[in-house]
């Protein structure tokens, strides 16, 4: 249990926003075991690098990574995508993410060991933090912000181990090698209890969003630790609870619906009012490699993350009408006609427009996106249009584009999950607070929902949930806490369709009705896949984790 009692003493020169804090280039250099405890903690300024140091926990690193650096890090958290029905990892079945949901999820799998150890690395940051800053002698009130926004971050990271592993060791100290190596697990119970008692304590330390200097763009604020709490109160199905909390985030009055939804995914609008917490990053100082891993062939990219053919056909046409293959509304030559904005928006498919065209049609003789032709090419015949930033010119590992974590269009559309799911009656003034406003967004335009039937609304709400934060890194915990991940993801999964096409993916032999092309199949073992299995090196440590 060695990475327990990591604790991350190097303070790095990291700009989190364009001037969150300013640093010296000596502690740059100087990890902080070469400093007197006692002396380091002296003055204001530098416990602020200290701060800058918990905040960047790993998450902001410089070009492509192989293995999630952070649950807040693109590949932490957008690769995540791959484990659901939204998107296949081009790197194949084989891929650590898609073993997550196919039926071999065993504890060796290396994925699982970098979530496991980021997380209790940036835990250790947090309380080095906490147990030294009190020495440093400035405002009360200062202060009480700083040790609340760790407190925040260190929250979150058992947030998510809750979410996904449930019982695990509940560290708030440091401790001695003996301990770390020995420590027990706490329940899941537990875990959620702290949580939710930390979030509640710290709150009113923080500014509101609207409170928040520009310059400190990136920073923990009231709305950040309300949605946290209001998504754990979803997935602990403690529905009245988490319809108050949202519902204190939209009295605030201080986050928009943006008028430009694909805007909100690029450097032009990364700073909305809608994004209520993001990872901050710039170009070649904290960057990240994610339009290397998301720009097609064409554009110099590895091509890594394909949107499935069920997600493409999740988006409506724009009447408002389900999505059909046998519709006259529908275009194979033109995926995107007649459809959501937000499917062009999201999706590149084949004839689209992106540095050049984008051509994966697999009877193609030159197109280097070529369904099925090589190695660094779709395997759906679609590519990632949001977040790939096609303004964008230089190198493609030095990105500095923000990531959303939590989206004002979510905050609304928990609100109505947990108003129906709590039984309480939903009038149509409920729709067109939630679920229409974003719908209604300018460069949106879909038609209002009416339907105020528990069970209809609740397919059109959880359809709405995953064409509106589509690719964003929460889909796979949707099918976990609403409990159909052992059918949604018990099946058969397609790419493109191809009408006529020479060239052809079959599955056994048999053509795909609709002409698409076959991609996998994944066999999620209900009982067994629900919940992650600890790191088989941390138990091979500590045999207690077992």
């Amino acid at each position: 249990m060695n990475n327990i009692n990591y604790i991350y003493r190097y303070i790095s020169c990291i700009l989190l926003s364009s001037v969150l804090f300013s640093c010296v280039d000596q502690l740059d250099k100087s990890p902080l075991d070469s400093f007197d405890n006692a002396t380091f903690w002296s003055n204001e300024g530098n416990a602020e690098l200290a701060l800058t140091g918990v905040y960047r926990g790993g998450i902001v690193q410089n070009g492509t990574s192989v293995n999630p650096s952070n649950w807040w890090a693109y590949d932490g958290l957008l690769f995540m995508e791959f484990a659901s029905d939204n998107a296949y990892d081009r790197r194949g079945d084989n891929s650590a993410f898609h073993r997550l949901s196919n039926g071999t999820l065993t504890s060796s799998i290396n994925i699982l060991n970098s979530y496991w150890s980021s997380s209790y690395k940036n835990i250790a940051n947090c309380n080095f933090f906490l147990e030294n800053v009190d020495q440093v002698p400035m405002d009360d009130l200062k202060k009480e912000r700083m040790k609340s926004e760790v407190r925040f971050l260190r929250a979150a990271q058992y947030y998510y181990m809750s979410q996904f592993w449930g019982s695990v060791p509940l560290v708030e100290k440091t401790l001695s090698p003996a301990e770390a190596n020995s420590v027990k697990k706490a329940s899941k119970a537990e875990i959620v209890a702290f949580v939710m008692k930390e979030f509640g304590e710290i709150v009113d330390y923080l500014p509101s969003h609207a409170g928040l200097p520009s310059a400190q763009r990136g920073r923990v604020t009231q709305q950040t630790v309300l949605a946290f709490t209001g998504r754990l109160q979803l997935s602990e199905k403690k529905f009245s609870e988490a319809a108050k909390t949202y519902a204190e985030i939209i009295e605030m009055g201080e986050n928009i619906i943006d008028p430009d939804y694909a805007g909100l995914f690029l450097k032009t609008n990364e700073n909305s009012d809608e994004i209520i917490f993001s990872t901050q990053y710039i170009d070649n100082l904290a960057a990240n490699g994610m339009l290397q891993h998301f720009f097609p062939a064409i554009a110099g990219g590895w091509h890594l993350f394909n949107p499935l053919g069920s997600m493409v056909e999740a988006y409506d046409f724009t009447d408002g009408s389900k999505f059909s293959f046998d519709s006259p509304q529908y275009d194979p030559k033109n995926v995107s006609k007649n459809r959501d904005p937000r499917l062009k928006a999201s999706v590149l498919f084949d004839g689209s427009t992106f540095k050049g065209t984008y051509v994966t049609h697999p009877d193609s003789s030159s197109s280097p996106d070529q369904l099925g032709a090589g190695k660094q090419t779709t395997q759906t015949g679609f590519g990632l249009k949001k977040f790939a930033d096609e303004s964008f010119s230089g190198n493609l590992t030095n990105y500095g584009g923000n990531l959303p974590i939590i989206r004002y269009a979510e905050i609304l559309l928990s609100y109505l999950e947990a108003k129906l799911e709590a039984g309480q009656a939903i009038t149509q003034a409920d729709l067109d607070q939630t679920i229409n406003k974003v719908r209604a967004r300018a460069s949106v335009g879909m038609p209002a929902i009416t339907t105020t039937d528990p069970s209809a609304l609740r397919e059109i709400l959880r359809k709405e949930r995953r064409v509106e934060l589509a690719f964003e890194g929460i889909r796979y915990w949707d099918l976990l806490r609403w409990d159909i991940a052992k059918e949604v993801l018990n099946a058969d999964f397609y790419g493109a369709s191809f009408p006529g096409a020479k060239k052809q993916r079959l599955k056994g032999g048999q053509a795909d009705s609709k002409s698409r092309w076959y991609v996998t199949s994944r066999k999620f073992r209900d009982g067994v896949d629900n919940t992650w299995p600890i790191p088989q090196s941390e138990v091979n440590i500590n045999p207690s984790l077992e």
